[in-house]
């Protein structure tokens, strides 16, 4: 992502841990042009087009699916439409890290809102599949970009 808005994803992505990781931002397709992603006005369909010659990593052949679940992760997709975005998921991912008190308090309150983070919405449209991207049971709240980066990698 570039602008202010990429350079804060990255520092919060640095204080979490994953160092400064290559990517910012992840989203689903649905189509052959069409995505769905989370971002600062909730969650949207907007055109792959819009990304032009950003630099994108795929994760083609590197998640396998069964067409049925695919579907499925899909039509989660499509259920988070207009889902509010959270700057505060970032503040949960820290304390996290940190093992700060009130860390599972902030998880919860966040949990309960409803908002996500882009990372976030993709762990979870694939979670609501039946298909666990992660196998040491994180909540999707604790998901970064980078670790999308790193489990298709």
């Amino acid at each position: 992502m570039s602008g202010d808005i990429g350079r804060l994803i990255r520092l919060g992505q640095w204080l979490n841990g994953d160092g400064f990781a290559n990517y910012e931002h992840a989203f689903l397709m649905i189509d052959d042009d069409t995505l769905v992603e989370a971002e600062p006005g909730g969650a949207r369909r907007a055109p792959l087009a819009e990304y032009g010659a950003t630099r994108i990593r795929w994760s083609s052949g590197r998640i396998e699916l069964t067409d049925e679940q695919r579907e499925a992760v899909i039509a989660a997709a499509h259920r988070y439409l207009r889902v509010p975005y959270s700057f505060l998921d970032y503040a949960a991912l820290a304390a996290h890290r940190f093992h700060l008190p009130g860390s599972p308090l902030l998880k919860g309150y966040v949990a309960s809102t409803r908002h996500m983070i882009c990372s976030q919405l993709v762990d979870q449209c694939y979670q609501d599949a039946g298909v666990h991207l992660f196998s040491d049971g994180r909540w999707p709240g604790y998901v970064t970009p980078a670790d999308l980066d790193r489990r298709i990698g």
